[in-house]
């Protein structure tokens, strides 16, 4: 099985750690290297897992917490999901990828004789 990977991320914690508690602390410090955040979009930062984070904004979390990459981002490797197969509804034998043999017929509409 190969191994899919994943992350996790420790802004909150390394925040802590640093004294900082409220997710606007990071405001000012961010607005100091050119990085103007709303405080729903630190919040989302803080408290979220991001998918998409500039590296600029990255640095940035870098310098004003004095941590490396490490600290922030814990790489993990998670298992991939094995797939089941597929089994009929009635003999409960296995079904090959795709429909194959069990197309329906096309329908022919013709008109009524009245």
């Amino acid at each position: 099985m190969a191994a899919k990977l994943d992350y996790h991320w420790h802004l909150r914690k390394v925040m802590a750690d640093r004294g900082m508690f409220s997710t606007t602390d990071l405001i000012a410090p961010l607005k100091e290297r050119g990085i103007t955040l709303s405080s729903s979009q630190v919040y989302r930062l803080v408290v979220e897992r991001p998918e998409r984070l500039s590296l600029k904004i990255l640095m940035a979390l870098l310098d004003i917490l004095e941590c490396t990459m490490d600290d922030l981002i814990e790489p993990i490797a998670t298992a991939a999901a094995a797939k089941k197969p597929k089994k009929a509804a009635a003999g409960g034998t296995s079904v090959p990828e795709g429909v194959g043999e069990l197309r329906p017929r096309r329908a022919r509409i013709t008109g009524v004789d009245r």
